[in-house]
């Protein structure tokens, strides 16, 4: 499974931050969400975690078992 990639966060002046997908908008994080995040990221070893972390927070990781659902008989003809 490749790596997460295409993830890029903004802190805005309200302390809100804002997490992309490729440009577009994945989530909003506010008060103590923000701050927890922030505290995550700028911990982080900066050996590209910080893309897994934000995957994390906005839900958008696989899980890896795609290729088995595929083949699930619930999933055949689609």
């Amino acid at each position: 499974m490749p790596p997460p990639h295409g993830f890029d966060y903004t802190t805005r002046g309200d302390g809100a931050v804002v997490i992309t997908h490729h440009g577009r908008p994945a989530t909003t994080l506010r008060g103590p969400r923000a701050a927890e995040f922030l505290a995550e990221v700028d911990s982080g070893p900066g050996d590209g975690s910080d893309q897994e972390v934000m995957a994390r927070w906005t839900g958008n990781y696989r899980h890896g078992n795609e290729r088995q659902a595929r083949n699930h008989p619930r999933n055949q003809g689609r």
